[in-house]
Formats: C-alpha cells, structure tokens, sequence
C-alpha cells in the first residue's frame, strides 16, 4: 500500500467520488509509470510501437522525441542512443 505521506492525497480523491481503493490503485499505477528509468522507458515503448506496426526507424525517431517531453524528463537521446539502449 502507499506510504502515509500520500493520505492527504488520497483523501482529496476521495472526496471528489472516487473510492479510497481505486483511488490508490490509479496513484500507485501513476508513480509506478513516471519512476521508469529512461532504459525502461524505451524499451517498454520500443516494444509498444513494435506491436502496432511501426517501422523502426520512425519508432527511434518517436522514442527520442517522447523522452524529452515525459512529466519527469529523461536525457535527451540521440536515435543512435535508443537504438544502443534496445539493442546494447
């Protein structure tokens, strides 16, 4: 479960009609995406664009553009970079 610090947060959920479950769920769910390490992040999304089709060279081009403009930033990747980061 979440640590204390968050009760307040869940609190204001609360109130405004949402479970105190659920509301917990979608915050853990929330924190869990935004603490993805940059590697994560790329090769989680690499796989994603893989799936639906995307070609690599413009899904490279996705991630790098992605990257800089996630809620807690990662580093600002060249598409040689990402390609390292999902190929080594």
């Amino acid at each position: 479960m979440l640590a204390d610090e968050l009760s307040p947060l869940l609190d204001h959920l609360e109130q405004s009609g949402i479970t105190r479950g659920v509301a917990a769920r979608v915050v853990e769910e929330v924190m869990a995406y935004f603490s993805e390490t940059a590697e994560e992040f790329v090769r989680r999304r690499h796989r994603e664009l893989q799936r639906a089709g995307v070609t690599n060279s413009r899904s490279l081009a996705l991630i790098a553009q992605e990257l800089v403009q996630r809620r807690v930033a990662g580093p600002a990747l060249s598409e040689r970079q990402v390609r390292r980061l999902i190929y080594g």
